[in-house]
């Protein structure tokens, strides 16, 4: 008789196992499956996805659109680290070009990570780097860099990389966690959010950017924002960096 009870517990734990198994794994799937997509409401305001989940489609290495990179579709997200040799390292940028839209996407970034969203891309073989022409959103792990590197909030998380310093104090939540960023880009003007906060607003072209760019370290590019239209590019610079609900909407 005990033997029976015993075996009829080790059936229900070993039921009550699976169960719980095929619970989270349900839970994981619908909760993967709820990112990079777009709600009835979205489509109607002329959302659409620049990432679609599961592949690397829409988006080419920068100035190389042939080139195997190291970029991948992994888990509903956009990524790329370090350690993996399987492809090319180096920015990669959409296939498109856009002017005038708003921007949003939501960044994780490794201990001690560094990397940025680059607007009006010039994708040009004449060109070294996405930086060249683009200005950039930055990412990065603040808590982890080392002395002095943020200058004065000109290089921390959400900023006008080594324009101007953040319009409003916040920090990017810990490296492994998710934040959400918010762009936009009309005639010229951009605005910067960083988990619903403004982090920078600047004209391109304006006597205040002119100055804020020739005080820079981009001064030495002569094309550097010199258009408002362009390619987005996501920058593969240091540790690892993942996007997931990259989303645009085109302003008229």
């Amino acid at each position: 008789m005990k033997n029976k009870n015993r075996l009829k517990a080790g059936i229900l734990v070993s039921l009550t196992a699976v169960l719980v198994f095929l619970i989270v794994s349900y839970l994981y799937k619908k909760n993967l499956n709820a990112h990079n997509t777009l709600s009835t409401e979205e489509k109607a305001a002329g959302w659409r996805l620049l990432f679609d989940g599961k592949t690397t489609n829409g988006w080419h290495m920068f100035s190389k659109p042939s080139m195997k990179h190291a970029w991948k579709a992994e888990n509903g997200a956009l990524t790329t680290a370090s350690s993996d040799t399987s492809g090319t390292h180096g920015d990669i940028v959409t296939d498109e070009v856009f002017e005038n839209y708003e921007l949003v996407f939501d960044w994780k970034i490794a201990r001690e990570g560094n990397s940025g969203v680059f607007i009006n891309v010039q994708d040009d073989t004449s060109y070294m780097a996405t930086w060249a022409t683009g200005p950039e959103y930055q990412l990065l792990d603040n808590p982890n860099m080392q002395p002095g590197y943020l200058d004065g909030g000109k290089k921390g998380a959400g900023a006008l990389y080594g324009l101007a310093p953040l319009t409003n104090p916040v920090e990017p939540k810990p490296a492994g966690e998710w934040n959400t960023s918010r762009m936009m880009q009309v005639n010229g003007k951009i605005s910067f959010w960083l988990n619903g906060i403004m982090t920078a607003e600047e004209q391109i072209g304006s006597e205040r950017w002119k100055g804020l760019v020739a005080n820079s370290k981009a001064a030495i590019f002569p094309d550097f924002s010199k258009s408002t239209k362009g390619h987005i590019g996501l920058q593969d610079w240091a540790k690892g960096v993942s996007f997931r609900n990259i989303k645009i909407r085109i302003i008229q």
